[in-house]
């Protein structure tokens, strides 16, 4: 799978929650995880994180929305139940992206949520914890950017093999200089 992606959230206060969203971040393969006025300390992060993730990954703390620095050109994308949010399923999530949800009982916060180039929400009938919300929209994004074979039709059918990868020829952007300095 091509590009990046990384996942935090704003404004979360219970260890707990913090760790197990930063661990299944780490087993999705997430490349970076950050907070944005975190009130958890990072060794509350571990009761839950036995993966230890912000010693294996990136882990960025920002003080606020204003502070909070992403790589250039990795997308936004916020996690959150908004009238005008896209349906997950409807999502085709970017090549570099960095997630954001809100914290415990709480929402993005208008200044998070003004940053995002997009907002999603999971079609659930009321809201999903956190670090499961989080889990999901990482596997959603696996499974749609991900080379896996189509689904069998039959339930519990045999599915089709992976096609073999074909490469083709380099692509030239442009034309190389020919010997004497002409193109």
């Amino acid at each position: 799978m091509k590009g990046y992606f990384g996942i935090g959230a704003e404004g979360t206060t219970k260890g707990m929650n913090l760790g197990s969203l930063f661990r299944s971040a780490h087993a999705f393969g997430a490349s970076f995880v950050f907070t944005v006025d975190s009130q958890v300390a990072r060794d509350e992060i571990r009761l839950s994180d036995t993966a230890d993730t912000p010693a294996s990954l990136p882990y960025y703390s920002f003080a606020d929305a204003g502070s909070l620095a992403l790589p250039k050109g990795c997308t936004l994308v916020g996690i959150e139940i908004t009238d005008d949010a896209v349906e997950l399923p409807r999502f085709r999530h970017p090549r570099c992206a960095a997630y954001v949800v809100g914290g415990e009982r709480a929402s993005l916060s208008p200044a998070l949520t003004a940053l995002c180039d997009h907002v999603v929400r999971i079609p659930t009938r009321f809201s999903l914890n956190l670090a499961l919300a989080g889990a999901i929209v990482m596997y959603d994004r696996l499974i749609s950017l991900g080379r896996f074979p189509a689904r069998p039709v039959m339930p519990g059918g045999p599915s089709e093999a992976l096609p073999a990868h074909v490469y083709g020829a380099p692509i030239r952007k442009r034309p190389r200089a020919k010997a004497g300095g002409e193109t």
